[in-house]
């Protein structure tokens, strides 16, 4: 098993304190066990998705100074989607550094998508609490340097949606169907799955913190699968 220190040098930066990094790692489920009151990275993973999205919102912003609101919101979701933050938790090695109850390591918590992304939002928190905004902001650019670096445009998607009816209607007049998928999280912080679904086929699937962020990401995914081809 690798060592926080090992930890730190993937991620970048060697806390002075190490106690909010190992806080970042605790899962909920570990003060949920009968007489261990622990403290978990729930509210660490609060300020890291707020640090995710200020950090990426402001590079975004800088680099494509002619992109509409659609063009950057649809680019940053694709940034900080549970999907694409629990790889990159999966590249630091946190599933094996995670600190869990009985019950979740023995059904496959640490491999589990949405406890590796939080954990990786809580570890964004924690960088932030220890080093500051400029800091957090170097760490994080460096973790999506490769994904960044080769952006060099944003699609035109201001309306995804409309856009993906209009190429679907030009070989059927069946609309494309949205489904809500699943819901997770706690009230203050939901998170929602949908599909897109056209003449019994899935075209995309995408997640956002509310159904028309969920579905406005499957669109798009759809879009870049060339949905109309596979109609």
């Amino acid at each position: 098993m690798a060592t926080l220190g090992e930890l730190q040098e993937r991620l970048g930066h060697r806390f002075r304190e190490v106690a909010l990094l190992e806080l970042a790692l605790t899962h909920p489920s570990l003060g949920a066990a009968p007489g261990l009151p622990v403290r978990d990275n729930q509210r660490l993973e609060f300020l890291g998705d707020a640090v995710l999205q200020l950090v990426l919102t402001d590079e975004l912003y800088r680099r494509f100074d002619a992109a509409s609101e659609g063009p950057l919101t649809t680019a940053r979701a694709h940034l900080v989607n549970r999907r694409t933050l629990a790889e990159r938790a999966r590249t630091l090695g946190l599933g094996e550094q995670l600190r869990l109850g009985r019950g979740e390591e023995t059904s496959g918590g640490r491999q589990r998508a949405s406890a590796l992304a939080d954990a990786y939002e809580a570890i964004m928190g924690a960088v932030y609490l220890d080093g500051g905004l400029e800091v957090a902001r170097a760490v994080v650019l460096a973790q999506f340097r490769d994904v960044l670096g080769g952006l060099a445009s944003l699609p035109n998607l201001d309306n995804p949606k409309g856009e993906l009816q209009e190429r679907l209607q030009a070989e059927s007049s069946e609309p494309p169907e949205y489904r809500l998928e699943s819901v997770s999280g706690p009230d203050h912080d939901r998170r929602f799955e949908c599909v897109v679904i056209h003449r019994g086929v899935e075209l995309g699937r995408g997640r956002g913190r509310s159904k028309k962020d969920a579905e406005s990401e499957a669109a798009v995914m759809a879009l870049r699968r060339g949905a109309s081809r596979h109609t």
